[in-house]
Order: C-alpha cells, then sequence, then structure tokens
C-alpha cells in the first residue's frame, strides 16, 4: 500500500466550509463540490468546460466526510 496521498486534499469541515489543498498548498475555502471544481481549476487541474471528477480517489482526498458533508 502506497503512503502516497492523491494531489488534492479536501479537510474536514470546520466554520462551515472545508479548506482544499492542492499538492500541498492551500487553494482556498470550499463551501460545496462546486467551489472545489473551481479552485482545482483554478490551481491548473482542468479547464472551463472540463468536468473534474471529484469523486476519483486518485484525485481526491475527502477527509472527516464525504463529498456530500459541509458542516
Amino acid at each position: 500500500m502506497s503512503s502516497e496521498h492523491p494531489p488534492v486534499i479536501v479537510h474536514p469541515p470546520a466554520g462551515g466550509g472545508r479548506r482544499v489543498s492542492v499538492h500541498g498548498r492551500f487553494a482556498g475555502l470550499a463551501h460545496g463540490r462546486g467551489d472545489v471544481a473551481e479552485l482545482l481549476r483554478g490551481m491548473g487541474l482542468g479547464t472551463e468546460g472540463d468536468a473534474i471528477d471529484l469523486f476519483d480517489s486518485s484525485l481526491v482526498e475527502w477527509r472527516g466526510g464525504g463529498p456530500e458533508t459541509w458542516r
């Protein structure tokens, strides 16, 4: 089993949102899945119109709850 993490980490909910980091760098605070996708595009992980698979465990690690958990 690899100790490597996916490039995107969505941290546990805190204060109504979730911190998102990409390659260990803070990308922003998300308040929903759409925000996560926009942050990833802003960090160069897709372009406008690209479908970003937030359920892809090789891309995104959800901590403290999955993509439906925001509180």
